[in-house]
Protein backbone atom coordinates (compact mmCIF):
# COMPACT_ATOMS: atom_id res chain seq x y z
CA UNK A 1 0.00 0.00 0.00
CA UNK A 2 1.70 3.18 -0.87
CA UNK A 3 1.28 6.11 1.70
CA UNK A 4 0.27 8.43 -0.43
CA UNK A 5 -1.42 8.43 -3.65
CA UNK A 6 -2.37 11.07 -5.96
CA UNK A 7 -4.75 10.90 -9.54
CA UNK A 8 -5.21 13.77 -12.05
CA UNK A 9 -5.63 16.56 -8.67
CA UNK A 10 -7.15 20.25 -9.44
CA UNK A 11 -7.90 22.78 -8.17
CA UNK A 12 -9.66 26.17 -9.19
CA UNK A 13 -8.80 29.74 -7.15
CA UNK A 14 -10.56 32.88 -8.69
CA UNK A 15 -10.55 31.80 -12.07
CA UNK A 16 -6.97 30.34 -11.92
CA UNK A 17 -6.04 26.63 -11.73
CA UNK A 18 -3.70 26.12 -8.64
CA UNK A 19 -3.29 22.30 -8.61
CA UNK A 20 -3.32 21.57 -12.26
CA UNK A 21 -3.82 17.44 -13.24
CA UNK A 22 -1.12 16.27 -10.48
CA UNK A 23 -0.50 12.75 -10.33
CA UNK A 24 1.86 10.93 -7.92
CA UNK A 25 2.62 8.27 -5.44
CA UNK A 26 4.62 7.91 -2.14
CA UNK A 27 5.96 4.62 -1.39
CA UNK A 28 6.08 4.36 3.02
CA UNK A 29 9.20 4.64 4.51
CA UNK A 30 10.78 7.29 2.16
CA UNK A 31 11.18 10.88 2.08
CA UNK A 32 9.15 12.66 -0.84
CA UNK A 33 10.36 16.29 -1.73
CA UNK A 34 7.20 18.89 -3.55
CA UNK A 35 9.43 21.42 -4.85
CA UNK A 36 8.35 25.17 -6.85
CA UNK A 37 8.84 28.12 -6.63
CA UNK A 38 6.91 30.65 -4.93
CA UNK A 39 3.09 30.15 -5.95
CA UNK A 40 3.47 27.03 -7.67
CA UNK A 41 0.93 24.95 -5.72
CA UNK A 42 2.98 23.37 -3.39
CA UNK A 43 1.49 24.46 0.18
CA UNK A 44 -2.15 24.07 -1.93
CA UNK A 45 -1.48 19.83 -2.60
CA UNK A 46 -0.54 19.36 0.93
CA UNK A 47 -3.43 20.96 2.10
CA UNK A 48 -5.62 18.97 -0.59
CA UNK A 49 -3.64 15.82 0.69
CA UNK A 50 -5.02 16.07 4.44
CA UNK A 51 -8.04 16.82 3.83
CA UNK A 52 -7.64 20.52 4.57
CA UNK A 53 -9.39 21.55 1.09
CA UNK A 54 -11.54 20.08 -1.06
CA UNK A 55 -10.33 18.88 -4.70
CA UNK A 56 -12.46 20.62 -7.83
CA UNK A 57 -11.74 16.88 -9.35
CA UNK A 58 -8.98 13.69 -8.92
CA UNK A 59 -8.60 10.87 -5.91
CA UNK A 60 -6.36 11.04 -2.97
CA UNK A 61 -5.80 7.99 -0.97
CA UNK A 62 -3.99 8.80 2.11
CA UNK A 63 -2.74 6.16 4.57
CA UNK A 64 -5.21 3.73 2.78
CA UNK A 65 -8.02 6.15 3.28
CA UNK A 66 -9.94 8.16 0.82
CA UNK A 67 -9.47 12.19 1.03
CA UNK A 68 -11.51 13.95 2.30
CA UNK A 69 -13.99 11.62 2.94
CA UNK A 70 -12.34 9.34 5.59
CA UNK A 71 -9.90 12.66 6.09
CA UNK A 72 -10.15 12.52 9.90
CA UNK A 73 -9.46 8.72 9.94
CA UNK A 74 -6.48 9.34 7.71
CA UNK A 75 -5.00 12.02 10.28
CA UNK A 76 -4.82 10.00 13.62
CA UNK A 77 -2.07 8.48 11.67
CA UNK A 78 -0.04 11.84 10.42
CA UNK A 79 2.27 14.60 11.40
CA UNK A 80 1.72 17.96 9.97
CA UNK A 81 4.77 20.82 10.25
CA UNK A 82 2.78 23.79 9.15
CA UNK A 83 4.65 26.44 7.12
CA UNK A 84 4.66 28.94 10.21
CA UNK A 85 4.65 28.01 13.63
CA UNK A 86 1.40 27.90 15.60
CA UNK A 87 2.25 27.03 19.37
CA UNK A 88 0.04 28.44 21.87
CA UNK A 89 1.73 31.43 23.61
CA UNK A 90 -0.52 30.99 26.44
CA UNK A 91 0.95 27.53 27.59
CA UNK A 92 4.26 26.14 28.15
CA UNK A 93 6.30 23.59 26.01
CA UNK A 94 5.07 20.44 27.45
CA UNK A 95 1.27 21.93 27.78
CA UNK A 96 1.88 22.70 24.13
CA UNK A 97 2.46 18.49 23.44
CA UNK A 98 0.00 17.55 26.23
CA UNK A 99 -2.87 19.39 24.81
CA UNK A 100 -2.23 18.62 21.13
CA UNK A 101 -2.34 15.10 22.16
CA UNK A 102 -5.81 15.61 23.17
CA UNK A 103 -7.03 16.55 19.72
CA UNK A 104 -5.56 12.56 18.96
CA UNK A 105 -8.04 11.42 22.04
CA UNK A 106 -5.17 10.71 23.58
CA UNK A 107 -4.72 9.78 26.88
CA UNK A 108 -3.34 13.01 28.98
CA UNK A 109 -1.13 10.11 31.13
CA UNK A 110 0.33 8.52 27.66
CA UNK A 111 1.12 12.16 26.67
CA UNK A 112 3.37 13.19 29.45
CA UNK A 113 5.41 9.70 29.39
CA UNK A 114 6.20 10.38 25.69
CA UNK A 115 6.95 14.25 26.54
CA UNK A 116 10.75 14.00 27.96
CA UNK A 117 11.65 11.45 24.66
CA UNK A 118 9.81 14.08 22.48
CA UNK A 119 11.80 16.45 24.19
CA UNK A 120 15.32 15.38 24.24
CA UNK A 121 14.14 14.35 20.45
CA UNK A 122 13.54 17.95 19.58
CA UNK A 123 16.89 18.84 21.78
CA UNK A 124 14.50 20.69 23.61
CA UNK A 125 15.51 19.00 27.51
CA UNK A 126 14.97 21.42 29.97
CA UNK A 127 12.68 23.43 28.37
CA UNK A 128 9.56 21.51 29.39
CA UNK A 129 8.08 24.35 31.38
CA UNK A 130 9.83 27.35 29.45
CA UNK A 131 7.02 29.71 27.91
CA UNK A 132 6.77 29.73 24.30
CA UNK A 133 7.64 33.66 24.26
CA UNK A 134 10.79 32.63 25.31
CA UNK A 135 12.34 29.99 23.48
CA UNK A 136 14.04 31.37 20.30
CA UNK A 137 12.94 30.49 16.85
CA UNK A 138 14.77 27.32 16.07
CA UNK A 139 13.56 26.07 19.79
CA UNK A 140 9.90 27.16 18.57
CA UNK A 141 10.49 25.17 14.68
CA UNK A 142 11.94 22.26 16.82
CA UNK A 143 9.04 21.83 19.67
CA UNK A 144 6.80 22.55 16.75
CA UNK A 145 8.65 19.43 14.68
CA UNK A 146 8.25 17.65 18.16
CA UNK A 147 4.49 18.74 18.46
CA UNK A 148 4.49 16.81 15.04
CA UNK A 149 5.05 13.56 16.61
CA UNK A 150 2.57 13.43 19.65
CA UNK A 151 0.60 10.98 17.99
CA UNK A 152 3.56 8.86 16.70
CA UNK A 153 2.60 8.92 13.20
CA UNK A 154 3.33 6.89 10.36
CA UNK A 155 4.01 10.10 7.97
CA UNK A 156 4.70 13.32 8.34
CA UNK A 157 3.96 16.66 6.22
CA UNK A 158 6.50 19.08 6.80
CA UNK A 159 5.77 22.25 5.15
CA UNK A 160 9.10 24.41 4.79
CA UNK A 161 10.30 22.78 7.97
CA UNK A 162 13.78 24.82 8.08
CA UNK A 163 12.60 28.68 6.73
CA UNK A 164 14.33 31.44 8.97
CA UNK A 165 16.58 29.09 10.73
CA UNK A 166 20.34 29.59 11.48
CA UNK A 167 22.84 26.33 9.67
CA UNK A 168 23.24 24.79 13.51
CA UNK A 169 19.60 24.82 13.76
CA UNK A 170 18.80 23.43 10.48
CA UNK A 171 21.61 20.60 10.46
CA UNK A 172 19.64 19.44 13.84
CA UNK A 173 16.58 19.32 12.33
CA UNK A 174 17.86 17.63 9.17
CA UNK A 175 19.68 14.90 11.69
CA UNK A 176 16.28 14.29 13.15
CA UNK A 177 14.03 13.76 9.68
CA UNK A 178 16.90 11.03 9.19
CA UNK A 179 16.13 9.82 12.26
CA UNK A 180 12.53 9.53 11.51
CA UNK A 181 12.63 8.15 7.85
CA UNK A 182 15.31 5.40 9.85
CA UNK A 183 12.61 4.53 12.05
CA UNK A 184 10.29 3.81 8.70
CA UNK A 185 8.38 6.98 8.88
CA UNK A 186 7.42 8.44 5.11
CA UNK A 187 8.09 12.31 5.24
CA UNK A 188 6.62 14.80 2.79
CA UNK A 189 8.74 17.62 2.73
CA UNK A 190 8.37 21.01 0.61
CA UNK A 191 11.35 23.48 0.74
CA UNK A 192 12.85 25.86 -1.06
CA UNK A 193 16.42 25.18 0.19
CA UNK A 194 17.72 22.88 -2.51
CA UNK A 195 20.58 21.26 -0.69
CA UNK A 196 18.05 20.34 1.68
CA UNK A 197 15.98 18.26 -0.94
CA UNK A 198 19.25 16.71 -2.18
CA UNK A 199 20.41 15.51 1.79
CA UNK A 200 17.00 14.57 2.40
CA UNK A 201 14.81 13.26 -0.28
CA UNK A 202 14.71 9.71 -1.86
CA UNK A 203 12.30 10.98 -4.38
CA UNK A 204 10.97 14.48 -5.56
CA UNK A 205 8.60 16.25 -7.93
CA UNK A 206 9.05 19.73 -9.29
CA UNK A 207 6.08 21.38 -9.89
CA UNK A 208 5.36 24.84 -11.47
CA UNK A 209 1.73 26.70 -12.39
CA UNK A 210 -0.12 23.45 -10.56
CA UNK A 211 1.67 20.51 -12.68
CA UNK A 212 3.93 18.21 -12.81
CA UNK A 213 7.77 19.19 -14.63
CA UNK A 214 9.74 16.32 -13.89
CA UNK A 215 10.39 13.32 -11.07
CA UNK A 216 12.68 11.29 -9.92
CA UNK A 217 15.82 10.86 -7.49
CA UNK A 218 17.90 14.03 -6.78
CA UNK A 219 20.44 12.26 -8.46
CA UNK A 220 18.53 10.91 -11.40
CA UNK A 221 17.14 14.48 -12.13
CA UNK A 222 20.90 16.24 -12.10
CA UNK A 223 21.70 13.59 -14.11
CA UNK A 224 18.70 13.41 -16.59
CA UNK A 225 18.39 17.45 -16.62
CA UNK A 226 21.77 19.51 -16.38
CA UNK A 227 25.50 19.09 -17.51
CA UNK A 228 28.16 17.77 -14.64
CA UNK A 229 29.92 20.74 -14.58
CA UNK A 230 29.67 24.20 -13.68
CA UNK A 231 31.38 27.23 -13.80
CA UNK A 232 30.43 30.43 -12.05
CA UNK A 233 31.89 33.54 -13.69
CA UNK A 234 31.69 37.02 -11.65
CA UNK A 235 33.10 40.46 -13.56
CA UNK A 236 34.35 42.09 -10.16
CA UNK A 237 36.93 44.37 -11.42
CA UNK A 238 35.93 45.77 -15.04
CA UNK A 239 36.55 42.67 -16.46
CA UNK A 240 34.02 42.72 -19.07
CA UNK A 241 32.16 39.82 -18.57
CA UNK A 242 30.36 40.22 -21.66
CA UNK A 243 33.32 40.23 -23.99
CA UNK A 244 34.58 36.93 -22.16
CA UNK A 245 31.05 35.21 -22.64
CA UNK A 246 30.85 35.76 -25.97
CA UNK A 247 34.48 35.08 -26.73
CA UNK A 248 34.22 31.80 -24.99
CA UNK A 249 30.63 30.46 -25.25
CA UNK A 250 31.61 27.75 -27.38
CA UNK A 251 33.31 26.11 -24.95
CA UNK A 252 30.55 25.22 -22.95
CA UNK A 253 27.19 23.29 -23.79
CA UNK A 254 24.96 26.12 -22.50
CA UNK A 255 25.14 29.47 -21.15
CA UNK A 256 23.37 31.66 -18.82
CA UNK A 257 23.58 35.39 -17.64
CA UNK A 258 22.20 36.49 -14.24
CA UNK A 259 23.40 40.15 -13.07
CA UNK A 260 27.09 40.35 -13.26
CA UNK A 261 27.35 36.37 -13.49
CA UNK A 262 27.56 34.06 -15.94
CA UNK A 263 27.04 30.18 -15.92
CA UNK A 264 28.70 27.91 -18.45
CA UNK A 265 27.41 24.53 -17.96
CA UNK A 266 30.01 21.96 -19.37
CA UNK A 267 31.08 18.58 -20.05
CA UNK A 268 34.76 18.85 -20.80
CA UNK A 269 35.63 22.56 -18.68
CA UNK A 270 39.79 22.25 -18.93
CA UNK A 271 40.43 25.04 -21.79
CA UNK A 272 37.75 27.32 -20.15
CA UNK A 273 39.38 26.96 -16.68
CA UNK A 274 42.70 27.62 -18.75
CA UNK A 275 41.66 30.90 -20.22
CA UNK A 276 40.12 31.95 -16.90
CA UNK A 277 43.16 31.66 -15.50
CA UNK A 278 44.63 34.20 -17.92
CA UNK A 279 41.46 36.38 -18.14
CA UNK A 280 42.04 39.89 -16.15
CA UNK A 281 39.10 41.44 -13.76
CA UNK A 282 37.10 37.86 -13.66
CA UNK A 283 36.72 35.64 -10.68
CA UNK A 284 35.44 32.50 -10.92
CA UNK A 285 34.44 29.30 -9.14
CA UNK A 286 34.47 25.97 -10.27
CA UNK A 287 32.20 22.87 -9.33
CA UNK A 288 29.82 19.92 -9.56
CA UNK A 289 26.30 20.57 -10.60
CA UNK A 290 23.65 20.15 -8.09
CA UNK A 291 19.58 20.21 -7.67
CA UNK A 292 19.81 23.99 -7.83
CA UNK A 293 20.97 24.00 -11.59
CA UNK A 294 18.37 21.61 -12.25
CA UNK A 295 15.46 23.79 -10.44
CA UNK A 296 16.83 26.94 -12.22
CA UNK A 297 16.77 25.14 -15.71
CA UNK A 298 13.32 24.01 -15.46
CA UNK A 299 11.71 26.85 -13.50
CA UNK A 300 13.60 30.00 -14.48
CA UNK A 301 15.53 32.91 -12.94
CA UNK A 302 12.89 35.39 -12.72
CA UNK A 303 12.03 36.08 -9.19
CA UNK A 304 8.31 34.62 -7.98
CA UNK A 305 6.37 36.03 -4.81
Amino acid sequence: MTALSVSNLRKVYGGTEVVAGLSFAVEPGICFGLLGPNGAGKTTTLRLCLGLTGPDSGEISLNGCAIPVDAQQARARVGVVPQFDNLDPDFTASENLLVFGRYFGLKDADVKARIPQLLEFAGLTGKADARIATLSGGMKRRLTLARALVNDPDIVFLDEPTTGLDPQARHLIWDRLKQLKSAGKTLILTTHFMDEAERLCDRLMVIDHGKKITEGSPRQLIAEHIEPQVIEVYDEAGGNLGAFVEANRQLAERVETSGETAFFYCREPRELLARLAAADGLRYLHRASNLEDVFIKLTGRELRD
